[in-house]
């Protein structure tokens, strides 16, 4: 039976919508959080009008907080201003069906002249990149737990006594992999089904924890698609009468969900990262030692990308499968980089990152600060081997969203880098994420001082 190609060309989608396969296409773009904010379009008039002009949206979008609100304070956009609008541009090479929606196409939006915009700021990246003649490779392992109850009724719960679909820890296991095979089965066929490829789903060390993985590619196509089977996954938790849950912690005394990124460069179509000199007991090139020396030494610059929330830094704890100190190992998990595989598979894996990360913007930084590093020849200190954890002598990664945007925003590096309007930008909206923090009061300080105070 012939298979219908998920990825689309406009041509492709044309006749699609004029046979009535197609009659919905989804416009989105991320915001702050990574999350996909847009418009559903009648097909006709997407391909009449928005495949060629794009449309627009309120820029109001990338000054919100997670409940929406607009918060003040933005010099891109607020009420001064009258948050008017951006226009959105269609990557018209991103169009694709998506298998779980009815009669439905996606295609990944730019939001134009607008430096802040997540996918802009991994596409400068992108550009320097290619300026010095790499290509960057990258992937993204997403973790996440599943729970029986469906979101509405976990929202009416507030979120407690949740019950998850794994009742004892399932790292690899089959068995609970099994029960779970419902849901995650079903997402598995329908990022196939809808252009991205899945390579494997496997539990993890969690109750009702897993992730899938996909394929390893250009970063650029692999942040588009990480924001889309994120995405995937929620809906077909909703479909499913499930919740799922990328938190980096999620719950006292339960694993942390990580979102560990696999990155490499290209150039003359091979790996650059492969080479004959020894560094410590890897074989690489130049190239991939510099790019380790450049990520290591810039990961507090910018720790806000790849711990983004309050609950980001509640995962770096000792003995968790989460890094908390900064080195670098040959196949080593306690270290917050492993390097992994040899001559063209050899790659840097950084396991800093949590679920919640915002795809492009994590890419973004990996890339900066290796970039950086090939550019100004940063050696990486010396391999450690050991347990990193017990490795008190070693520099501890942040451990608050207020000390890591301290870091951000005082860093000639990430200004350099990003753009000081793009620093002023995100540095206020982590602020203003640590602001709403410290004025909520939690269970935890009820629990503790309600009485006994």
């Amino acid at each position: 039976m012939k298979t219908k190609p998920a990825r689309l060309r406009l041509n492709d989608l044309t006749g699609l919508v004029r046979q009535g396969a197609i009659d919905t296409v989804i416009g989105a773009f991320t915001d702050h959080y990574g999350r996909l904010m847009g418009k559903r379009f009648d097909a006709g008039f997407f391909l009449s009008h928005v495949a060629q002009e794009g449309t627009h949206a309120c820029n109001y979008l990338l000054t919100t907080d997670a409940e929406m609100e607009p918060v003040p304070g933005y010099a891109f956009a607020n009420w001064e201003l009258g948050y008017g609008d951006f226009h959105l541009i269609p990557d018209l090479s991103t169009i694709r069906r998506l298998s779980w929606q009815d009669r439905t196409a996606f295609v990944h939006c730019d939001v134009d002249h607008v430096p802040v915009a997540p996918r802009n700021i991994l596409k400068r990246q992108r550009a320097r990149a290619a300026g010095a003649g790499y290509e960057a490779m990258a992937a993204s392992e997403l973790e996440y737990y599943v729970f029986k109850t469906s979101y509405r009724d976990a929202a009416k719960q507030d979120y407690r006594n949740l019950e998850p679909l794994g009742w004892y820890l399932e790292d690899y296991n089959i068995l609970q992999g099994s029960r779970e095979e419902f849901y995650t089965g079903a997402v598995r066929r329908h990022l196939r089904d809808s252009g991205i490829v899945v390579e494997n789903s496997k539990g993890e060390w969690g109750l009702g924890q897993h992730e899938v993985n996909v394929m390893y590619g250009p970063a650029l196509t692999m942040a588009d698609d990480h924001a889309l089977y994120k995405q995937c996954l929620k809906e077909v938790a909703d479909q499913c009468g499930v919740a799922v849950t990328f938190m980096a912690k999620q719950a006292n005394g339960q694993a942390g969900s990580g979102c560990h990124i696999h990155l490499s460069l290209r150039k003359g179509g091979k790996n650059a990262f492969a080479g004959n000199k020894q560094v410590g007991p890897v074989q690489g090139s130049d190239a991939f030692r510099w790019f380790l020396g450049g990520w290591l030494a810039h990961v507090n610059d910018f720790m806000v990308f790849y711990a983004p929330t309050i609950n980001s830094y509640k995962r770096f704890e000792d003995q968790s499968w989460a890094p908390t100190r900064l080195a670098w190992s040959h196949d080593n998990r306690t270290a917050g980089f492993r390097v992994v595989g040899s001559g063209q598979s050899l790659r840097i894996e950084c396991r800093i990152p949590g679920a919640d990360v915002n795809p492009y913007l994590v890419f973004a930084a990996a890339l900066a600060s290796g970039l950086d590093g090939i550019a100004r020849k940063i050696e990486p200190p010396a391999v450690f081997e050991g347990d990193v954890y017990a490795a008190r002598q070693l520099a501890r990664v942040p451990y608050t969203l207020a000390e890591a945007v301290d870091h951000f925003e005082s860093s000639a590096f990430a200004a350099e880098a990003l753009g000081a309007d793009v620093v002023e930008h995100y540095a206020h909206f982590y602020r203003s994420e640590q602001r709403a923090f410290e004025r909520a009061v939690t269970d935890w300080e009820r629990r503790r001082y309600f009485e006994r105070i």
